[in-house]
């Protein structure tokens, strides 16, 4: 059985280093007592060298919304592999929609994928679509974001990947407007299926897979318990201790 995984993304949260460390500490305190579950934060890459003076001893671990393909050069704004490991931030959030809506074509994002896992980090690949319609659309478009980087990926590798499927149009909304849990877990279905495809089952099975939209403390059981997924990728509500330390608690309960 996979380890259950709940993944903060802060995204371009908070504005000070104070508030970034009030937020982790209250988080990291506040899970201290889970078990059963993997907990990640990934911060802004500007706070990383203060949180990890804070990680110390915790059973948190430390990530980053986005890794660069290459190790090193005139790449300005990126983060380089090593920049991130330096901190010990070892898992990479790569593909994230947003991301994909300021240029990352699906080859940029397999080479990002690719290299981290290279690099030694846990890739959580985002794949999800922008719209639903009755056509089904989005299944082949979340298909060809999945082939984009299983290409050139070894059957090794699948140790290192998590699959988060975070549908653009369920993003920022309420806990009743967001997925329903049959579609989610129809989507989980899909992608195993795909995994199983391009891998074989047994190591199809190897790769979690996660799920990200509007997740809630109060929809976060129905996700996990009903939706097929391994664990949530959390935005908002992760930048409050007290919720997000919930939302851990309902996954590790769940």
């Amino acid at each position: 059985m996979k380890q259950k995984i709940v993944i903060a993304n802060w995204k371009m949260n908070p504005m000070t280093p104070k508030e970034a460390k009030r937020i982790f500490i209250g988080t990291v305190k506040g899970v201290a007592h889970v078990k059963g579950v993997r907990v990640t934060i990934c911060p802004p890459t500007i706070f990383l060298s203060e949180l990890s003076k804070e990680n110390k001893g915790t059973k948190v671990r430390l990530g980053v919304q986005d890794l660069y393909s290459e190790d090193a050069g005139a790449y300005t704004g990126q983060t380089a592999p090593a920049m991130a490991l330096a901190y010990k931030a070892k898992i990479a959030i790569l593909g994230h929609s947003e991301r994909r809506a300021l240029g990352e074509s699906h080859g940029m994002v397999g080479n990002k994928v690719r290299h981290a896992i290279h690099k030694g980090f846990t890739a959580v690949l985002c794949v999800g679509e922008r719209e639903r319609n009755d056509e089904g659309a989005h299944f082949t478009y979340v298909r060809e974001e999945l082939e984009a980087v299983f290409a050139g990926l070894k059957r090794v590798e699948l140790a290192n990947l998590v699959i988060a499927y975070e549908p653009v149009w369920a993003i920022g909304k309420s806990a009743a407007e967001a997925m329903q849990t049959r579609d989610l877990y129809e989507m989980s279905l899909y992608i195993r299926k795909i995994l199983i495809e391009r891998f074989g089952r047994a190591n199809a099975d190897l790769v979690p897979i996660l799920y990200g939209g509007s997740v809630k403390g109060d929809n976060a059981a129905a996700f996990v318990r009903d939706g097929g997924v391994d664990g949530l990728l959390v935005g908002s509500a992760s930048l409050d201790p007290k919720q997000f330390s919930n939302i851990v608690t309902t996954v590790s309960n769940t």
